[in-house]
């Protein structure tokens, strides 16, 4: 498992010492590391710049850290798992930090591999001609100080007073402690607000591409400014209260209005993280952002947005590695891990749900049991695809999934959103007994869970449903599967009927129309379900067709 980084390692070095010995400078040597490295190891563009100067991660994060202090700037944050996720590509740098990496290693956004100008609007490149080294002292003869042309790696910005251009401190000055600049409160909110009352007035509300680009844009300003801010105890005490609230009206709302409301609140803590505050208040703070962002991902599955979804997960991870609660990472995982159980690839599923088990470790918490349940279902799929070690491999899990959810807290079985609750697990374990073909047992078990369901979990009660429907194709009745199927959506009220929803009923027509194929109830069911479409925002196909 070790194989890959060291010889990475090692190739970067022989291309580095070529380079060297043909007088080539850093900048060209990054350039052969990233042509010659990227298609074996992956090697990103910011990584080939640190390997072409033969310096480690701790290296440059002090050369960062003396140019804060030069600066007259607080330390950063930045660290050696900050800067390995940026070289690996889990994370992109702020504006801040890209600036001073450039400043670092000489060299243009661009050059790192982010397509952004930086914030300071002048070039860091060193000039060709320059960069001559300095020679060693002789003997007892003292070293003679003398600047170079050049700086090296770790070559000091001037201070503020002596810049020519502006930082991003510069520009906000001391309105930090003010409140976030006008422009904050844009779009986006308008967007939302505008789309909210439009909800509430009982209107028509389409998907469209300015909506969505609202979502993903506040989305992104999130990811620039989780940095630090000030924020009172009590207003985070509100904060976390109305967070959890959400977790006990997310079946209940309508897909779009719960995504509004939510996003709302999230643009308030986005502007609350772009203010300077303790670490213990920044700690909560990321706390409830990767809550509200993993939220926006759950909402977006249901509304058949995959790639958005994705998307805010990863916000979610970005905001939970500040917390450093691996409970909370967990819990993003394994959430993350049904949008390809249901958009994509069951295996990468199964992958998401054992990294979850990892990070949960042996402590019983809410994603040491969502997880081995989740991989359950993920290998119930590729047991119904036809591998053949994947059934007995799926009821272990449900095994190991139940074992801890026997010692879940009542607060832990208590919400649907950031806990895990006992119908859940019922319908967990019912979803994998039906795609293993053990319709009996599945039957039974989702029957169980649609007691245990309250009529307002609109999602989770109408997808027992359409389980139970297909268990009764199992069983040999087309026809109760085709009629099960049709009842759960119509049941529905309209606004109710997501992308989710209705996609995965017609998995039921196709599952039909797969053992019967002139099945003669095929048409009516299609055409029931035809009032019911809701179209993915991103035009791709169903989730039947795929999963």
């Amino acid at each position: 498992m070790s194989d890959p980084p060291r010889k990475e390692t090692e190739t970067a070095r022989r291309i580095r010492a070529t380079g060297l010995a043909r007088d080539l400078g850093p900048n060209e040597i990054a350039r052969h590391v990233h042509e010659q490295c990227g298609p074996l190891f992956g090697t990103s563009r910011v990584k080939a710049h640190r390997l072409a100067h033969g310096v480690a991660l701790s290296d440059i994060v002090a050369q960062v850290r003396a140019l804060y202090e030069i600066d007259g700037k607080p330390p950063p944050r930045l660290g050696e798992t900050l800067l390995s996720a940026y070289e690996s590509g889990y994370k992109r740098p702020g504006p801040e930090y890209l600036h001073y990496l450039c400043a670092v290693y000489r060299v243009e956004p661009d050059d790192l591999g982010y397509q952004s100008p930086c914030i300071c609007g002048r070039g860091h490149a060193v000039r060709p001609s320059a960069g001559a080294a300095v020679p060693p002292p002789r003997g007892g003869e003292r070293a003679r100080v003398r600047e170079p042309e050049a700086p090296l790696v770790g070559a000091i910005i001037p201070r503020a007073e002596e810049r020519p251009w502006t930082t991003v401190n510069d520009l906000r000055g001391l309105t930090r402690a003010d409140g976030p600049p006008t422009m904050d409160v844009g779009e986006e909110d308008i967007v939302l607000r505008r789309t909210l009352l439009q909800l509430l007035a009982g209107a028509g509300v389409a998907l469209d591409g300015q909506f969505l680009g609202a979502v993903d844009n506040l989305r992104r300003k999130m990811d620039d400014t989780l940095v630090g801010a000030t924020v009172s105890p009590t207003m985070l005490d509100q904060w976390e209260e109305t967070t959890y609230g959400y977790g006990q009206q997310y079946q209940a709302t309508p897909s779009l209005r719960m995504l509004c409301d939510v996003l709302l609140d999230f643009s308030e803590v986005r502007r609350m993280c772009d203010k300077r505050q303790p670490v213990e208040l920044q700690e909560r703070l990321c706390r409830i952002a990767a809550q509200l962002s993993g939220l926006s991902g759950l909402i977006m599955i249901n509304l058949g947005d995959h790639r958005l979804a994705r998307s805010f997960f990863r916000t979610a991870r970005t905001a939970a590695d500040e917390t450093g609660d691996r409970q909370l990472r967990a819990w993003v995982t394994v959430r993350e891990a049904l949008v390809p159980m249901y958009y994509g690839d069951p295996r990468e599923a199964l992958h998401l749900a054992r990294k979850a088990q990892d990070l949960a470790g042996r402590t019983p918490g809410v994603a040491a049991a969502m997880a081995p349940a989740v991989e359950a279902r993920a290998l119930g799929m590729l047991a119904m695809r036809g591998r053949g070690d994947a059934a007995p491999s799926a009821r272990r899990a449900l095994v190991r999934g139940r074992s801890v959810f026997d010692q879940l807290s009542k607060a832990d079985t208590g919400d649907l959103v950031f806990g895990f609750t006992d119908r859940q697990m019922a319908f967990y374990e019912g979803d994998t007994f039906t795609s293993l073909g053990d319709h009996r047992h599945g039957d039974e078990v989702l029957s169980r869970a649609l007691t245990l369901y309250a009529p307002t979990d609109r999602v989770d009660l109408t997808l027992v449903r359409l389980d139970r429907a297909m268990c009764r194709l199992h069983a040999g009745e087309p026809d109760a599967a085709l009629h099960g199927g049709r009842e759960a959506i119509l049941d529905l009220p309209e606004p109710h009927r997501s992308d989710i929803l209705v996609h995965r009923a017609r998995q039921i027509g196709a599952a039909v129309g797969a053992k019967h194929p002139d099945f003669p109830g095929l048409k009516d069911f299609y055409e029931a379900l035809s009032g019911s479409w809701v179209t993915s925002p991103t035009g791709d196909p169903a989730p039947s067709e795929q999963v």
